[in-house]
């Protein structure tokens, strides 16, 4: 959880603001996964700080998503590329790919618990 926070604050993804009047935050969530090799040793904990975008009302913005993933029709054609060219390919993990996306509005979201200590009216701001 440490280095997920740190990572935000490094990059700046959100403000601590006071909340406005009138203005209801978004909750958000914690999740937890266990990443293990191909023995089954366990490799590293991850986790990912996430806003509770089930919350959304049918009708209000309900089918748009921000997480930007690759499909598997994208993956299958950069698979089909790299044989018929002979590329090589690597992978990489970006652990704040997130941040890629554009949100053309301010939302705001509680503090996760790791935010101990601030006071409770405030939020976190994320333009």
């Amino acid at each position: 959880m440490s280095e997920e926070y740190k990572s935000m604050q490094d990059n700046k993804v959100w403000e601590l603001v006071p909340l406005p009047e009138g203005v209801k935050p978004i909750g958000c969530k914690w999740l937890f996964k266990t990443k293990r090799d191909f023995r089954g040793n366990v490799e590293r904990y991850k986790a990912r700080l996430v806003a509770k975008g089930f919350t959304k009302k049918e009708g209000i913005k309900f089918k748009e998503t921000f997480s930007l993933v690759s499909s598997k029709d994208s993956f299958r054609t950069i698979m089909a590329l790299v044989a018929h060219y002979d590329l090589e390919l690597h992978q990489m993990d970006v652990k704040t790919t997130f941040l890629n996306g554009d949100i053309d509005e301010t939302i705001y979201m509680v503090q996760p618990e790791i935010c101990v200590g601030r006071p409770k009216e405030y939020g976190l701001q994320i333009d």
